[in-house]
């Protein structure tokens, strides 16, 4: 089954700070029939005003992916990390048993647009962790990428929790096969560009801000479509 939920399907939350779009229920926007899909709690695609951000607030927990689509995200917490994260970065954030930490954008003029998603751990109470690591865009063209695993895969920044991220940048006209198992799920979001995605349930065409939810489907095949712009996209195999 192929579920695509559309970008104007989504919640928005347009403060003067920050503009966000929520594809799952989280801060002001609770739909109890859109909660979560497996394991994924938050999928939020956020701009941050030059200047702006989160002060220092608590998590527990929890699995925190953050990929910087563009500008620059400043970190930092109370175990002592630190990293002002470029375009193309990846930073994982294992909650555990408690961590504070504030989000910035540190640049004067310029907005920071960076994805933010929730995972639930494979069990609680576990040491919290930080790490991050710069993806650049050729290592992502025309291929999957994996960026964030908790299943060691190579290169991977490691969470914990059965899942693995990957990255694409998919050239127009250009295609990749993703094999999917029957007891998994794969959530696609798409980024930038226009991607088609096909199996023997049908064909089905993604906008910038669109999302396939999957489960229970055949192997897919991915394509770059109707745009001079590559196909940039986050596809995520989860329980």
């Amino acid at each position: 089954m192929i579920k695509v939920i559309t970008s104007a399907e989504r919640h928005t939350s347009n403060k003067k700070w920050i503009h966000s779009e929520f594809s799952f229920s989280f801060a002001d926007y609770d739909d109890p029939s859109n909660a979560h899909f497996g394991a994924l709690l938050a999928h939020n695609d956020n701009e941050l005003r030059p200047g702006q951000g989160m002060h220092e607030h608590p998590h527990h927990d929890l699995e925190i992916i953050t990929y910087v689509v563009s500008g620059v995200l400043k970190h930092q917490d109370d175990q002592g990390n630190h990293a002002e994260l470029q375009g193309g970065s990846i930073q994982i954030m294992s909650a555990g048993t408690g961590i504070n930490h504030s989000e910035t954008n540190p640049s004067d003029t310029d907005n920071t647009r960076f994805l933010q998603i929730w995972l639930l751990p494979d069990q609680p109470g576990r040491q919290p962790k930080w790490d991050a690591k710069f993806y650049p865009v050729e290592h992502k063209t025309n291929t999957l990428l994996p960026v964030v695993s908790g299943k060691g895969e190579e290169g991977a920044l490691e969470i914990h929790e059965n899942i693995t991220i990957y990255l694409s940048s998919l050239e127009t006209n250009r295609e990749l096969k993703y094999l999917q198992r029957e007891e998994r799920r794969t959530h696609i979001y798409l980024i930038s560009g226009n991607l088609e995605i096909s199996c023997p349930d049908g064909t089905f065409h993604l906008q910038p801000g669109d999302a396939a939810r999957i489960r229970k489907s055949c192997d897919l095949n991915l394509k770059g479509t109707g745009s001079d712009m590559s196909a940039e996209f986050l596809l995520i195999d989860l329980p």
